[in-house]
């Protein structure tokens, strides 16, 4: 008798949990955020790195190496942490405090809101794992973060999509007056945008790719992945246009309009963070007060506590993988 022999994925280890975002081959380039930090603080002496206790895991262990008198480690103290950088701020530095977003976010929001926005001081806050980027449960999964910051008033807030988009924010958030949010991709980070002489402007949209079918509005790593969608579904004759937003506060809502205007296409924000309070309700808050009416879908997380394990699994899960973005389009269409 033959015996069945079944074709299956390869089980997936623990290391899983905390795998890159990048797509197999993808190119990749090694802790964008510590080297541009690196090249920042040669030219800007009053930039200082702060951390509580997480600098190998933001990068900032680089910035630390190369400046050892600018960086402070306060210790896993995340209120004390954006405390001290409102002082540091206040003293004419330009500290950027680095953290885990679920810390630098729901763990020391009232400190940020109150020590640092509401004085509009200079700090610069960098925080890693953002959303679903993380398999070690809600604990770590910072899926509300943009709800929760985009209600303080005067706080830009950016969410980078590539090595490229943070290498070139990090010198325009320290010549940004202001206090500056930023979600932090750390590690081996993707380079995409280079293949589309983008180049990133604090406040800007960008059309990188163009398409009389779909118009994809993303910001993180989900810009990656809805050209990665777009390249597929161009063989099922599907022309897929994408809108990279990677500063969500304040909004490009000039590009933002022109773009739906434009040829009456189907309108899908896609994000790697909560359908509650993120891109997706920002655009469709401002569609809806402009008077502009399309069809409209998102491809977000849910609103909910998300499970722990492999993240290629739980995106596949939750809808923001490439095959699950791909086949919900399709659907809509």
């Amino acid at each position: 008798m033959n015996a069945v022999i079944e074709n299956k994925k390869p089980r997936l280890t623990t290391s899983a949990m905390i795998a890159s975002i990048a797509s197999e081959g993808q190119r990749v380039t090694a802790a964008p955020f510590g080297k541009a930090m690196v090249e920042l603080g040669r030219h800007r002496p009053e930039v200082v790195g702060m951390t509580a206790d997480l600098a190998k895991y933001t990068d900032l262990h680089l910035f630390a190496k190369e400046y050892p008198e600018r960086f402070f480690q306060m210790g896993m103290a995340e209120q004390l942490l954006m405390a001290a950088a409102g002082g540091m701020a206040k003293e004419g530095f330009i500290p950027f405090a680095t953290t885990y977003a679920v810390f630098g976010t729901r763990r020391a929001y009232d400190f940020v809101h109150q020590v640092i926005a509401e004085e509009n001081l200079n700090v610069k806050i960098c925080c890693a794992l953002p959303g679903l980027t993380t398999g070690y449960g809600p604990s770590h999964q910072a899926t509300e973060d943009l709800a929760l910051m985009r209600g303080i008033p005067g706080l830009t807030i950016i969410d980078p999509c590539d090595a490229l988009d943070i290498e070139q924010a990090v010198p325009q958030m320290a010549d940004h007056q202001g206090p500056v949010y930023m979600r932090l991709p750390r590690g081996n980070v993707p380079l995409v945008l280079d293949e589309y002489d983008y180049k990133f402007e604090l406040g800007k949209a960008k059309l990188i790719r163009d398409g009389n079918g779909v118009l994809v509005i993303s910001s993180g790593f989900m810009t990656m992945r809805s050209l990665e969608v777009a390249d597929k579904l161009k063989a099922d004759g599907i022309d897929v246009a994408v809108l990279h937003v990677p500063t969500i506060k304040p909004l490009d809502e000039a590009t933002i309009l022109a773009e739906v205007r434009r040829l009456g296409r189907l309108v899908v924000v896609a994000e790697n963070h909560s359908v509650i309070g993120g891109l997706g309700e920002a655009v469709a808050g401002l569609l809806m007060r402009s008077g502009v009416t399309r069809p409209f879908r998102q491809i977000g997380l849910p609103d909910a506590f998300l499970d722990a394990g492999a993240l290629p699994t739980l995106h596949d899960k939750y809808g923001i993988s490439t095959e699950a973005m791909g086949k919900q389009i399709k659907g809509w269409l």
